[in-house]
């Protein structure tokens, strides 16, 4: 029996949630799956899963062996990666984790790049909503978060955006151009729902001042937790909301989208790449940073410049 084989495959049905789950993963039938898992357990001499007809659950026993497993599995990948850190070309699973808007504005436009110059790496996105990311678990994770970021983790800032407000041109045509953030009352606002915000205060600060700050009491028309459906609403002309000013670019460039009260912002947020350990980072994980950087560096300044000439025209 190849013991490093069937702990991949325990791992695979405890993160799954399931032996079928698991096959399809690794590519092998659910009875294969079903068979090395007992065979683990005869070896180990106890019950790691409790099956159900519908479910699959760690048992005690299950969840300890699952953590040193874990550990066992990573120093064996890390030796390998020290290995191939070693040859000239670079080649393994590249895995990485991030939110829904992180993973389909950021990471997705880089891989068809990304791949063309390291061919042999394979790109492994696992896609979450996160609220304590196991940082541990991936190569690379990537987080967006507010200003004051203080987190106990290993973590490199690759861009800082800013969250401007932003409006369709057919209900600016309907409800007017606010020239002050007071004005925001009487307009329908879309907000984003984040455990540190009071839904009904918009706080703005001015980007090209110190210190000036101004919170606006509203009543929002919208109240959602999804950066995307936000923006998907105010394409469409629901009302006022808040959005990265990266993420919206395209939308200033064609005029779908209006910035709206610059040059007042919601805030800055930077994109930081979490990485699980200090000790050794892969080859292919330094060349994926240092591409990361490079691109998302020029897709702000790209952002920047489309805002400017936005500001411009309107000007």
């Amino acid at each position: 029996m190849d013991r490093l084989a069937t702990m991949r495959v325990f791992q695979a049905v405890a993160d799954e949630g399931g032996f079928a789950a698991a096959a399809r993963l690794l590519d092998m039938s659910p009875a294969g799956v079903t068979r090395l898992v007992a065979d683990l357990e005869a070896y180990v001499g106890a019950r790691l899963l409790q099956r159900t007809t519908r479910h699959v659950s760690l048992t005690e026993a299950g969840e300890a062996y699952l953590a040193r497993v874990r550990q066992i599995l990573s120093d064996v990948d890390e030796a390998t990666a020290i290995a191939q850190a070693h040859t000239e070309e670079l080649s393994g699973v590249l895995r990485l984790l991030a939110s829904p808007v992180l993973s389909v504005h950021v990471l997705a436009p880089l891989i068809a790049d990304f791949r063309r110059l390291h061919p042999r790496i394979t790109v492994e996105i696992h896609v979450d909503v996160l609220q304590a990311p196991e940082v541990s678990d991936y190569d690379i994770t990537l987080m967006g978060v507010a200003e004051g970021f203080d987190a106990n983790v290993i973590a490199r800032p690759i861009t800082t955006t800013e969250a401007i407000l932003c409006a369709s041109p057919r209900y600016l045509q309907k409800h007017g151009m606010p020239q002050q953030p007071q004005e925001l009352s009487r307009h329908d606002c879309l907000v984003l729902r984040t455990p540190d915000r009071r839904p009904g205060v918009l706080r703005l600060v001015k980007s090209n001042a110190v210190e000036e700050v101004v919170e606006v009491p509203v009543q929002p028309v919208l109240l959602v937790n999804h950066i995307e459906t936000l923006q998907r609403a105010a394409l469409d002309g629901a009302g006022i909301c808040g959005q990265p000013l990266s993420l919206v670019a395209p939308y200033l460039r064609d005029g779908s989208l209006v910035r709206v009260l610059s040059p007042w912002i919601l805030g800055r947020y930077t994109t930081y790449a979490a990485l699980p350990s200090r000790k050794f980072t892969p080859a292919r994980a330094r060349a994926f940073m240092e591409f990361l950087s490079a691109r998302a560096a020029a897709m702000v300044q790209e952002a920047l410049d489309v805002d400017q000439t936005e500001c411009t025209l309107r000007t």
